[in-house]
């Protein structure tokens, strides 16, 4: 059962990286000569300024709020968390209204200096640096919480030591608490670097052009299936790359703390422009991250609004909730088979076949979208070609053209989500009640349904929360696998803001923010009650 859920997860990435080898016609020279190197440039650049101000921000905050004291620091603890509900190009949408010519910022510039248009120059958030900036204000929390949890997880002895040696708070932090923190750290950098390739929304908006807007555009614009897919597969190769590369660097240095020892951490108290300067450095990511869209979003929504609130927007919303209830479940579901295989069978075929399974969230969407398409719409004509043939009947797109496509994209990228989650709290239980309950004559099913699945309930609904609010946010594989007339919230808000109706966008938009504010409050909760201890 585990090799064959591994293999219909990875049927997507296997289909991507065989159109490496087929021809394409001359398309690539044209790519090649065009807007290929652009589409290179602009993810590169992306890339390296989202990984350092995600190391950056996220780094630096989570060591302010779990070793110093400063006014509001148990505020920030969860409030650095916030712009994890903001999908990207929800935050593009309200900065873009924010700080266009005619928005309240040049507006007032105007009236109360007296300038004119040609009297001053504005930065142009619709740029590169203006989609790296956004981009790295909305994933910079994937960093701050693996690092936040790696300093809670701080051996007292380790950082007694260091002080011991006359290291202050600065050395003690880049020499002692960073170095351990690394992995945690590169992790969390791992995360938002694969988001930001998977970026489709803001960057399109922005008009700037990547790999993933460059697929998007390859398929449907110019209609090259196979220089569509080969485009994903050089970015599948490059994501590829990055995690070789990442697990590279460690070489065969481990990180471990060497003691069980877990007291209180010592807490720096920073008094005087220390103190308000560790305030505003927690501020300004929270207040521009999430205060600041979130404020604009309501704003617009009460001034304008979708004129289609109402029973359509209902409608839109349903297939949302639909959508994601449905990949959380069987997501969960099939992770827990996973998870629960791997245990009873732990070998190395069993330990492959998971991390194949759970490789999908290093995958973009659009990747995921065209892996996906292309089988199924060739299946698709087989079947009309067979029913045309034999009962004279055209059935249309049974597969590529329903919802189903859309849950197995859902699944194939975000059952890592859960399967880490569920895998950890599985790890968690010992081996002997897996014995008690054979002995008592429970078979392994049994055992799974009476046994772990209670003591595992925090950990399922857990993963079921972060698979549904991802689901929620996705949207380069909504666009491109949806069924017709079958539109969702990210759906709305990307339709209405393409046409510039960013006052209409607003509803849809603050909807996908807050049904995700409540899962980043419940981790961030999680998270302070993490070390040992702890209450």
């Amino acid at each position: 059962m585990t090799l064959g859920i591994a293999l219909i997860v990875a049927l997507p990435v296997i289909v991507v990286l065989a159109h490496l080898f087929m021809p394409t016609e001359g398309i690539w020279q044209h790519l090649g000569s065009t807007v290929l190197p652009r589409y290179l440039v602009n993810t590169l650049f992306l890339v390296v300024t989202v990984g350092l101000g995600t190391f950056v921000i996220g780094t630096g905050t989570a060591w302010l709020v779990v070793m110093c004291r400063f006014p509001g620091r148990r505020l920030f603890e969860w409030g650095l968390l916030l712009p994890l509900a903001v999908p990207t190009y929800v935050i593009a949408y309200a900065y873009t209204d924010f700080l266009q010519f005619a928005g309240p910022v040049q507006t007032w510039l105007r009236e109360s200096l007296g300038w004119s248009a040609g009297d001053y120059v504005f930065p142009d958030i619709r740029s590169l640096w203006g989609a790296a900036t956004l981009i790295t204000l909305v994933l910079y929390p994937y960093v701050y919480m693996l690092a936040r949890a790696a300093f809670l997880e701080q051996s007292v002895c380790v950082l007694d030591v260091g002080r011991t040696l006359g290291r202050g708070p600065w050395r003690l932090f880049t020499s002692v608490a960073l170095p351990l923190a690394r992995p945690a750290i590169v992790g969390g950098v791992s995360l938002a670097l694969m988001e930001t390739l998977n970026e489709f929304g803001a960057v399109q908006y922005f008009g700037v052009d990547t790999f993933t807007t460059g697929i998007y555009r390859t398929w449907f614009g110019m209609g090259e299936q196979v220089a569509a897919a080969q485009l994903a597969a050089c970015l599948l190769a490059f994501v590829i790359a990055l995690v070789l590369l990442e697990r590279a660097s460690r070489g065969k240095r481990r990180y471990f703390h060497t003691t069980g020892r877990y007291q209180h951490l010592p807490e720096f108290a920073l008094h005087g422009w220390r103190a308000w300067a560790a305030t505003l450095a927690c501020l300004a990511p929270v207040l521009l991250g999430f205060l600041i869209p979130s404020g604009l979003l309501g704003y617009l929504s009460v001034q304008g609004g979708d004129a289609l609130f109402g029973s359509a927007f209902l409608g839109f919303a349903g297939n949302s909730l639909l959508l994601a209830s449905l990949a959380a479940v069987v997501a969960v579901s099939l992770a827990l088979l996973l998870s629960y295989g791997a245990r009873l069978h732990p070998g190395k075929v069993t330990r492959v076949a998971t991390r194949v399974a759970a490789m999908g969230y290093a995958v973009p969407g659009s990747v995921v979208a065209v892996g996906i398409l292309i089988p199924f719409v060739w299946m698709d004509h087989q079947i009309n070609d067979f029913m045309k043939g034999q009962f004279g009947v055209v059935v249309g797109l049974l597969l590529s053209g329903s919802a189903f496509i859309l849950v197995y994209a859902y699944l194939v990228r975000f059952l890592a989500v859960s399967f880490n989650a569920i895998e950890a709290s599985l790890g968690k239980v010992t081996p002997s009640m897996d014995a008690a309950s054979r002995t008592l004559g429970q078979t392994a099913g049994g055992t799974l349904r009476k046994v772990h699945t209670p003591i595992m309930r925090g950990s399922l609904i857990a993963a079921g929360i972060l698979v549904f609010v991802d689901v929620m946010k996705e949207l380069p594989a909504t666009v491109i696998l949806r069924p017709f007339n079958f539109d969702t919230l990210a759906i709305r808000a990307h339709s209405l803001a393409a046409d510039e109706r960013l006052a209409e966008a607003s509803t849809s938009s603050l909807a996908i923010v807050a049904v995700g504010i409540l899962p980043v409050i419940l981790l961030s909760i999680a998270m302070r009650r993490s070390r040992p201890g702890s209450r």
